[in-house]
């Protein structure tokens, strides 16, 4: 018995100087180490990747959204600021591969839709100035291909397309667009666009009620046809029926505190991520059922540092890898799910 206590006194002691030590020294491994012990007492589904990106100093401005090309392995990244590039290219290891600032303004959100034949990334531009109130479709070399909106002009008209203060967009592989128009503007509006880009259907207006909006911040698609809205002004996920935008109810019990940012779902199809920019905190829920939405239900958690300011996040479909774009922390960070959780990914 006694050399139990003294194996286990000494697995403690060895525990709290690895603690100690990685604050003092700031080695990244041993961070890394620390973080997975202490959190898989709380039987967390992430880790923190530390080695990502390999070079941090690219990240030069307020970096307000990410997105993942889960088919190429790239990680797009959009900051804001003076005299700096405003969208960076990596890969999902960290690499830093290039960047650009043309055509850009104020970038909001982005998502990347690659196919075999293109690489493509789509970002939302919130600026005031000739390229603002817009939603522009960029090849991975910054070569702008496509403008939806009326540059630099806000509005609310289908014909033709205008927007004031796009927030994100979600773009379904077979080419269907779902854009969330009014981070603040005029317009309190979810859109969706086909691949020839033809409006299919519009939902919302200012408001609380059903299908009414404040402030639509993000957007996405689940696997069984839904779209969910994070209705941040309201505090509440709304969600709606992919091919007629009925609306299919909303989720607004787990939002007391604050409303959500962002939101997107893990490719096991278990959970969904919401981020919570003033509180510095992603929310881990539980995915609804089939045939219907059923009631929020927060399983876990991860609680931010203060003024981190997580805005969008977006995850890797091959991995399972969240990303968070960190306006507060002026980086993105990477989370890693423990194999233990998600033994169908490949590493």
């Amino acid at each position: 018995m006694a050399r139990v206590w003294l194996c286990a006194g000494g697995a403690g002691c060895l525990l709290v100087f690895l603690v100690l030590h990685s604050r003092l020294s700031g080695s990244p491994f041993l961070r890394e180490f620390v973080f997975q012990i202490s959190w898989r007492t709380e039987d967390v589904l992430y880790r923190l990747d530390v080695g990502w990106p390999k070079h941090s100093e690219y990240f030069t401005g307020a970096t307000f959204c990410v997105a993942v090309d889960s088919l190429n392995g790239l990680v797009y990244v959009a900051q804001r600021g003076d005299d700096i590039q405003k969208v960076l290219l990596f890969t999902e290891d960290g690499y830093f591969l290039r960047a650009w600032n043309h055509t850009v303004d104020l970038p909001h959100g982005m998502f990347a839709s690659s196919t075999p034949q293109e690489q493509a990334v789509w970002i939302t531009d919130v600026g005031s100035g000739s390229f603002g109130h817009t939603v522009k479709k960029y090849n991975s070399f910054g070569d702008l291909v496509q403008v939806l909106g009326t540059p630099g002009q806000r509005g609310a008209g289908l014909n033709p397309l205008q927007f004031d203060s796009p927030a994100e967009l979600y773009v379904e592989d077979a080419g269907d667009i779902y854009i969330v128009d009014g981070d603040g503007g005029l317009n309190n509006r979810l859109v969706k666009l086909s691949q020839d880009l033809t409006v299919l259907w519009l939902r919302g207006e200012r408001g609380a009620g059903p299908a009414e909006f404040h402030v639509p911040h993000s957007v996405t698609v689940d696997s069984f046809g839904r779209v969910w809205v994070a209705d941040r002004g309201n505090k509440r996920v709304q969600a709606f029926e992919k091919d007629t935008g009925a609306w299919l109810g909303a989720w607004d019990d787990c939002f007391a505190e604050e409303g959500p940012s962002s939101i997107r779902f893990t490719p096991d199809g278990q959970h969904a991520v919401v981020a919570q920019l003033n509180l510095s905190r992603l929310l881990f829920l539980a995915a609804p059922p089939v045939g219907g939405i059923g009631s929020c239900s927060v399983r876990h958690s991860i609680q931010l540092a203060d003024q981190v300011s997580p805005h969008l996040v977006d995850v890797s479909r091959q991995t399972g890898a969240i990303y968070v774009a960190e306006i507060g922390a002026k980086q993105v960070q990477k989370y890693v799910p423990l194999k233990s959780y998600f033994p169908s990914f490949r590493f």
